[in-house]
């Protein structure tokens, strides 16, 4: 496959593009780094710095190395920061998402992966795993703009053939650690927790304790990032291959509170990770556990590292790199 990739200077899409790689695939990265790290662009990746509304650059870019499908990463992802800038986030994950989709269909481009959210499906009242039927409930602008993009492809499915993948949490990094997760400001709990057991803070905040669940703290389907490179790789063959548009939910189908995932990490690190209870932050839902079944039916993909302590030891050791290398 010869795929062109966007937001590959990031975290997941820098893994996708390692899968991929790491298959023998060819892969052309681009990224504007505004929120991405050059040094996550993998070696033998083809590397443009432009923005993904960028029509002369992009089109010229298809012109020359006729790829087989467009997956697309780059976009905003902080919740918070969507409610209180939600213009930015519409603007950005919708608005330019569309027009690059439109560059490429103009230029023969028509395939597509899409890196969506789980956050579409907002907080679930009843006792269930989340399928990709669940109703669509966003608490917040990030994920409304993901879903306005979806709703355009799904609209247009005359012109485009895509698959559609909505994330559970996303947490790891890469066994050779050639990438992890660089974030200016981290918001991702695993991330946080990392940069407790190397020093980089002193505790961890853990935004509500009154949730409705066994120890009130919020739960989470947490993903390994590597497996998630995976799926990418099976869904772009399967996409080439069937030509079906389809949507798939991206997790384990196990959940796990913020308290779970500290005290796994204690048990890890001899309880190191000191955490206090603050309020809820805007936008946070209460659960978020997946059904995966519509994925392992359809996809040749079986995970790999659906291990809390793999997920939460990988992450760790990225950050003791990362923290080496800035002393």
């Amino acid at each position: 496959m010869n795929v062109l990739l966007t937001g590959g200077a990031g975290y997941i899409g820098s893994h996708a593009a390692l899968s991929l790689l790491d298959k023998g695939h060819n892969v052309h990265i681009i990224d504007n780094l505004s929120t991405g790290n050059e040094i996550l662009i993998p070696k033998n990746a083809k590397f443009t710095n432009c923005n993904i509304n960028d029509e002369s650059k992009i089109s010229n870019l298809i012109k020359s190395d006729k790829f087989d499908l467009l997956m697309h990463f780059a976009g905003f992802i902080q919740v918070e920061e969507s409610v209180q800038q939600p213009e930015k986030y519409f603007e950005n994950n919708t608005n330019n998402a569309i027009k690059l989709f439109n560059i490429c269909k103009k230029n023969g481009l028509n395939k597509i992966v899409f890196s969506s959210t789980a956050a579409a499906y907002g907080s679930v009242s009843e006792n269930k795993l989340i399928d990709e039927n669940t109703n669509l409930n966003p608490q917040n602008p990030y994920a409304e703009s993901k879903i306005r993009t979806e709703r355009f492809l799904f609209d247009n499915q005359d012109d485009f053939k895509f698959i559609i993948l909505r994330y559970f949490n996303v947490a790891g990094a890469d066994k050779k650690l050639r990438s992890g997760q660089i974030s200016k400001r981290s918001t991702h709990l695993i991330k946080i927790l990392s940069e407790v057991v190397v020093g980089k803070r002193d505790h961890i905040e853990i935004f509500g304790n009154d949730y409705d669940t066994p120890d009130g703290t919020a739960i989470r389907d947490y993903i390994h990032v590597s497996d998630l490179g995976d799926i990418h790789v099976k869904v772009a063959k399967y996409l080439l291959e069937k030509l079906e548009s389809k949507l798939f939910n991206c997790g384990y189908g196990d959940g796990f509170s913020v308290l779970d995932v500290i005290n796994t990490a204690n048990k890890i690190y001899q309880n190191k990770i000191i955490y206090k209870f603050s309020n809820r932050r805007d936008g946070d839902v209460e659960k978020l556990i997946s059904s995966n079944l519509k994925i392992l039916k359809h996809i040749d993909w079986k995970p790999k590292h659906n291990d809390l302590k793999e997920i939460i030891n990988s992450s760790v050791r990225w950050e003791e790199k990362i923290n080496a290398s800035n002393t």
